[in-house]
């Protein structure tokens, strides 16, 4: 499932990217929805909100690495809902990965191309960015639900005496 999940974030973002840069002008904006949703063509060297734009090859090393990281641990991976959270983010890496080491200007420095712009957020941004923040949410809503990487749900501990078991098991143990 992780796989087929990253291989359609890393698609569906690299189609769309293809589409915008074949058909909109560098800076050209179009309204979507209105301005709920418009395209807004633009090529960003940096990272989120355009930081860093003189280390783009650094941000190419970090992506390599995260990409490696989320390889070797997805093995651990038993649940399909963290299957889902580290394909979306090997996907979303691997989508702006892409850019970097393929895009002008060069290997390694390439820039990443954003087109998404909507009023709620200062910032323009792509659908591998999406991916990324699909996964951080669904990170979110599993880790604050106790969920494992195996599927099962964390139990809290009982409460022995006002005390739990941990509390209680040293107690025992000191009598």
């Amino acid at each position: 499932m992780l796989i087929a999940v990253a291989l359609a974030s890393v698609a569906i973002d690299q189609i769309s990217k293809f589409l915008v840069v074949q058909n909109l002008e560098l800076g050209e904006v179009v309204p979507v929805l209105g301005d709920l949703l418009q395209f807004h063509f633009v090529k960003n060297p940096g990272a989120a909100f355009s930081i860093g734009n003189a280390y783009t090859w650094i941000f190419a090393i970090l992506a390599s690495a995260v990409t490696v990281v989320i390889i070797w641990f997805s093995r651990r991976i038993r649940s399909f809902a963290w299957a889902w959270v580290f394909g979306l983010l090997l996907g979303g890496t691997v989508g702006n990965l892409a850019d970097r080491l393929f895009r002008e200007p060069g290997f390694g420095v390439g820039h990443v191309i954003d087109f998404l712009t909507i009023p709620l957020l200062p910032a323009i941004f792509n659908l591998a960015d999406v991916s990324i923040t699909a996964a951080m949410v669904l990170f979110l809503i599993l880790t604050i639900r106790g969920i494992g990487l195996d599927g099962t749900k964390a139990v809290p501990a009982k409460k022995a005496d006002g005390a739990d078991n941990a509390d209680a098991a040293v107690a025992r143990d000191e009598n």
